[in-house]
Parts: C-alpha cells; sequence; structure tokens
C-alpha cells in the first residue's frame, strides 16, 4: 500500500507536466495514442466522478447552511461569468461553430476538483472550495444545459433534455455510488483515497489522449486560435473571480478560493458532452481537452503566486 501511496503522490505532484507530455504526444505523434477510443471519454469521466464521490461527506454541503452568502456568490460567478466571458472569446475570435460550441461547453460546466487542490496548495478556503465545488456539480444537471441552449441555440443544434440525461449519469450517478460507499464503509474507503489521484490522472490523460490524438490534424489546422482563446478563458477567470472577491471586500483565503473556482472547469466534463451532446462536431471535444491540459499548468502556477500573496500580507 505504500508503494502505491509514494506512486499515488508522484502523480499528483507532477500532474501538469505528465498531462502536458501526453497531450504532445498526441498532438505530435498522434499514432501513439489512437488505440484510446473516443468512445471511453465517458466511462473515464465516470470513473474520475466516482472518485470524487468517495471523498466526499456530509459535512461538506452543511456550507450551505453555514455560509450561504459565499456558497450563493461561488455559484452564481460559476455560472455566468465563464459562459459569458467563453461567449464573448468565441465572438471576438470568431470562431466557427463547433469550436465555438466546445469553449461555450467548457465555460458551463461545474468547477472540477482540481480546483480543491489548488485552492488548498494556494492556502486558500478549501472547505469553501469543496462547497462551491460539490454545489456547483449538483446544480450542472439543470444549469449546464439551460444556460448552454440560450448561449447556443442560433448557433448549432441543442438538445437539453439528452445534455440533462447524460449529466445524470456520466457524473451524479457515480459521485452518489461513491458518497453512498464512502458513508457505508468509511475506514475501507479512506485507505482508497490516498490512492485516488493517480488513478484520476491516469483517467485524465487517457481523456486527453483520445481527443487529441483523433483529433490532432485538425487542431493542426486551426493553428493557435483555439489555445489562445482557451488560455484567455481561463486567466480572465481567475481575474474575474478575484475581482469578485475583492469587490465584495472577502477576506484572501476566500478571495482565492472563488478565483480558482471560476476560472478552473471540470473541462472532462466538457469534453465528454461535446461527444454526446454534438456526435457531428468533432472539434467541439478539442477546448475542453486543451483546457483540461492548460488548466494544471496554470493553476500551479497561480498557486505560487497566491503564496506570494500571502507571505506578503503577512
Amino acid at each position: 500500500m505504500k508503494v502505491l501511496e509514494n506512486i499515488s503522490d508522484f502523480f499528483g505532484r507532477y500532474m501538469a507536466l505528465i498531462v502536458l507530455v501526453i497531450a504532445a504526444l498526441a498532438l505530435f505523434v498522434p499514432e501513439s495514442c489512437l488505440w484510446v477510443q473516443t468512445s471511453w471519454v465517458n466511462y473515464l469521466l465516470m470513473v474520475v466522478m466516482f472518485g470524487m464521490g468517495l471523498t466526499l461527506k456530509l459535512e461538506d454541503f452543511k456550507l450551505v447552511f453555514t455560509r450561504p452568502k459565499d456558497i450563493i456568490v461561488g455559484c452564481v460567478a460559476q455560472f455566468t461569468v465563464m459562459p459569458l466571458l467563453a461567449l464573448a472569446l468565441g465572438k471576438v475570435f470568431r470562431l466557427d461553430p463547433a469550436l465555438l460550441a466546445g469553449v461555450v461547453l467548457v465555460g458551463t460546466c461545474p468547477g472540477g476538483t482540481s480546483s480543491n487542490v489548488i485552492t488548498y496548495l494556494s492556502k486558500g478556503d478549501v472547505a469553501l472550495s469543496v462547497g462551491m465545488t460539490s454545489v456547483n456539480t449538483l446544480l450542472a444537471p439543470f444549469l449546464t444545459p439551460a444556460i448552454t441552449y440560450l448561449l447556443l441555440k442560433t448557433t448549432v443544434t441543442v438538445d437539453p433534455v439528452s445534455m440533462f440525461l447524460s449529466i445524470i449519469k456520466v457524473v451524479i450517478v457515480p459521485i452518489a455510488l461513491g458518497f453512498i460507499i464512502n458513508k457505508l464503509w468509511g475506514k475501507f474507503t479512506q485507505k482508497l483515497v490516498t490512492v485516488l489521484p493517480s488513478v484520476s490522472v491516469v483517467a485524465i490523460c487517457l481523456i486527453v489522449a483520445a481527443v487529441v490524438s483523433h483529433n490532432a490534424e485538425k487542431i493542426m489546422t486551426t493553428g493557435a486560435v483555439v489555445f489562445v482563446v482557451v488560455i484567455l478563458h481561463n486567466l480572465l477567470g481567475y481575474a474575474c473571480g478575484f475581482g469578485i472577491g475583492k469587490a465584495l471586500h472577502m477576506s484572501a483565503p476566500k478571495t482565492k478560493a472563488i478565483s480558482i473556482e471560476v476560472g478552473m472547469q471540470n473541462s472532462g466534463l466538457a469534453t465528454s458532452l461535446a461527444g454526446t451532446a454534438f456526435p457531428d462536431l468533432a472539434m467541439a471535444t478539442v477546448p475542453g481537452a486543451v483546457f483540461s491540459v492548460w488548466h494544471n499548468i496554470s493553476g500551479a502556477v497561480l498557486a505560487n503566486i497566491y503564496n506570494r500573496w500571502t507571505e506578503k500580507e503577512n
């Protein structure tokens, strides 16, 4: 078990670098990753979500009642800032319908578990981060399809009901199963939690490998635009979240948590939804895959910056 914990610690520590290497390999030597099928994406995401469920406790939801203002601010920011930024960037860079759909999906998805890790590394309010991620994820089956439909209805065909059912199947059911198992057999799951980072990293790497390798030629032909849009989307999300925290006179730890939660998305879910909601738009899966690579890199850098901010305040 100790060996597995050490391996998991290694994966968690170097996640950004590992995902970046896999993405580069899939892009420049696509044949090396073509064995990973795009049809696996949903199942891989279910593994990640099941792992998230295993880490959840009832205490994570108590913040809804003990600190409702903070949770509401985080939820409203999550489901307004990133979707609107996605639409604005899509219009400014004149993205084609497929890429626009993919970028908007990234924006309308909830925050991912990576935000909790980065908040911890940033000395932010981890309890608030976990609370926001949990609540936003539960709201996702309703808000993600609705907002996506409102923003894309004049550009592409959007089926909100199909998206709702897909999120229930791929996200809510695995999380619920993990949560129930953790509740019933907590002592056993606590041992598993130590190795979950390695499982999640492997699953994310396979998702990135599948999407990037099967669309490598198209990604290369789009030029730098998809990378520029994804990077701006993420960085502007951090900045807007930080601005909201400051405008509401939140403490430094809370401001960090809001900033990170807004800027970091469940891009794996965006990739999964793009494949099921827009099966005829293959490139719609690409922004989510690129975001998966980039936000782990930017998150690590941001944690370092926020740590310096904490040191200066002290």
